[in-house]
């Protein structure tokens, strides 16, 4: 059973709401007056005092029924009965839009597995719990990155400066030219993993560390994005080397302290060891069911402290790092990062790699996990134990998802599912409205589906005129068509037409889609005069993969002579089209 906990839980007040000793009580910021609305982008960062506080989706401005259907997809996903569509034991989420706390959830269970078959005895099982630490994976990276980003406004390191400039011996295997930028943004050539790993290949610390200076790229720095652990790795080493100081101590000084992040951090204590989530029951090592312990096997050689792996946290305190992000790098008058560094986060340096956009640290515009709150600005990461993070400036929301997912083994379906669908739910969950007001037809059908909006036989004595506004926000492949048919609906042909407004595609395209704008557009069509009666559709498709949004048609006309044609009001809908008032 899924618990939602924004009515009962007294965590969430302490962690989120109660100020530091000697700081002044921030009221929760104003709500905008375009609070709530998808279609209404916001620029620039949120007003610094914004404090997350507990409130209902309403209380935000926002439709609760996505919210609601997302903790009924939550529970399937935590059930074993449910055969191919259980992913995960156990896990617990948090949505917030404009400082307020719309969901918090928790269901499964933290820790269930005695070995990789076995289950523990059913009074041994620990539920998930809102407050349940999880091993972050890769999502450490963003801590990383940001105590890097202090460093650049501290001036001890410059992102166009070589490595070797501040480590001389990682100019070995020819990786003299390797930037600072490079290793932020994935583009540094290395490849994904060291070879061996650093648990397998070397014997002790010292001499894992000089592994990673030693490792030898695939690719030209500059010339190729490939995801890798190894730039992390490396970034690790230069923030030691410039400051003085070890991973955790930076993340702990510059992070985790000013934000009052209690429950994160590298090898957590062994007192917070019963509201730890178990990982993976590990042979090879052989380290049995770990739990307290970090899972990557790397990130363990190492001591537990890694700059790709190795941090534990709660949604609670990520929300108010996410937040802090949102605020442009300050919360509760703690300001960790300045305003430019937010915003270096949220460029794409990676322009030159279509479909990696990336900032410095994060993750940009990915649908893949980001689901409908993608966008060219939207930040985040995943991790590999089944967690993820988005930040979307533009609607000044995020969405959390902690998971065990590899527990008790990393055999286990994709967590991508519910990383899109937590996206999705919130960008639902946030209005649209038609422009100038009116009624609005919206679908936001699932993968694989097509819906259509169709007239009846329609006669025109002259030239048709087809005009109506769009708000468009899907995967690049899923379709918006308006279509023809001649023949009764046998075959149908998908009329060129002209979008205006913000980010509207040029020319004349046969079908709209993508996410790089939060805007309506008004869309032209031109039938010639039809020979006979004619039909027209709006199609809606999508393909099985990934999803935005959704579409919203609005302000539906059909004229000829700019005359209404008779009959054109009169829409039969199929499929996920449905009427908003």
């Amino acid at each position: 059973m899924r618990i939602r906990a924004l009515a009962t839980a007294v965590v969430l007040l302490s962690a989120l709401t109660v100020p530091l000793a000697g700081s002044a009580v921030a009221a929760p910021a104003a709500h905008h007056a375009d609070g709530g609305r998808f279609d209404r982008p916001h620029s620039g960062f949120a007003p610094t005092g914004t404090v997350l506080h507990r409130g209902s989706p309403r209380d935000a401005g926002l439709d609760a029924a996505p919210i609601d259907a997302f903790e009924q997809q939550m529970a399937g996903w935590e059930d074993p009965s449910a055969g191919a569509g259980y992913l995960f034991p156990g896990a617990t989420t948090l949505m917030a839009h404009d400082g307020v706390v719309v969901e918090r959830g928790a269901g499964g269970y933290a820790v269930k597995y005695a070995d990789t078959t076995t289950e523990l005895p059913r009074d041994q099982w620990v539920p998930a719990r809102t407050d349940t630490i999880y091993d972050l994976a890769s999502l450490s990276k963003l801590f990383t990155s940001i105590v890097a980003m202090q460093q650049l406004e501290a001036g001890r390191i410059d992102l166009e400066t070589p490595v070797a400039h501040y480590i001389p011996e990682f100019a070995a295997n020819g990786k003299g030219d390797i930037t600072v930028e490079q290793l932020l943004t994935h583009t540094s050539g290395f490849d994904a993993d060291p070879v061996p790993s650093l648990w397998q290949g070397y014997s002790d610390i010292p001499s894992r560390r000089q592994a990673i200076l030693d490792a030898k790229p695939i690719n030209p720095p500059g010339s190729t994005y490939l995801y890798s652990d190894l730039n992390m790795l490396s970034m690790q080493l230069v923030l030691e080397k410039v400051t003085g100081k070890p991973l955790d101590t930076l993340v702990r000084d510059g992070i985790t302290t000013p934000l009052h992040l209690t429950d994160t951090g590298y090898n957590p204590p062994p007192d917070k060891l019963p509201r730890i989530a178990a990982t993976e029951y590990q042979t090879s090592p052989a380290r049995g069911m770990v739990r307290g312990q970090v899972h990557d096997e790397n990130s363990w050689a190492l001591g537990g402290v890694a700059g790709h792996a190795g941090v534990f946290s709660t949604v609670d305190d990520l929300a108010v790092l996410a937040q802090t992000i949102l605020n442009g790098g300050v919360y509760r008058g703690h300001r960790i990062l300045d305003g430019d560094s937010v915003r270096s986060m949220e460029q794409n340096f990676n322009q030159a790699f279509p479909g990696d956009s990336h900032g410095l640290g994060f993750e940009l515009d990915q649908i893949w996990y980001m689901g409908g709150l993608s966008g060219p600005q939207t930040l985040g990461h995943t991790g590999y134990t089944g967690t993820s993070l988005v930040i979307d400036p533009q609607s000044r929301s995020f969405v959390i998802l902690l998971s065990n997912r590899v527990h008790p083994t990393r055999a286990t379906p994709s967590t991508n599912p519910p990383r899109r669908a937590i996206g999705v739910a919130m960008s639902q969950a946030l209005r649209v409205a038609a422009p100038g007001g009116g009624k609005l037809w919206y679908s936001g059908q699932g993968g694989g589906t097509t819906s259509t909006l169709a007239t009846g036989p329609l006669t025109a004595a002259g030239p048709v005129d087809v005009d109506f506004s769009t708000f468009v926000n899907t995967e690049s492949t899923d379709l918006l068509c308006l279509e023809d048919s001649t023949d009764g609906g046998a075959t149908w042909h998908a009329l060129p037409l002209t979008a205006t407004g913000q980010g509207a595609p040029s020319g004349t395209p046969v079908s709209l889609s993508g996410q790089s704008a939060r805007s309506w557009w008004h869309v032209h069509a031109e039938l010639p005069q039809p020979a006979a009666a004619f039909l027209l559709r709006w199609r809606y498709t999508t393909d099985p993969v990934y999803e935005g949004r959704g579409v919203d048609l609005a302000h539906l006309s059909v004229t000829s002579a700019r005359h209404p044609v008779t009959g054109a009001a009169g829409l039969t809908p199929t499929g996920g089209w449905r009427l908003l008032p």
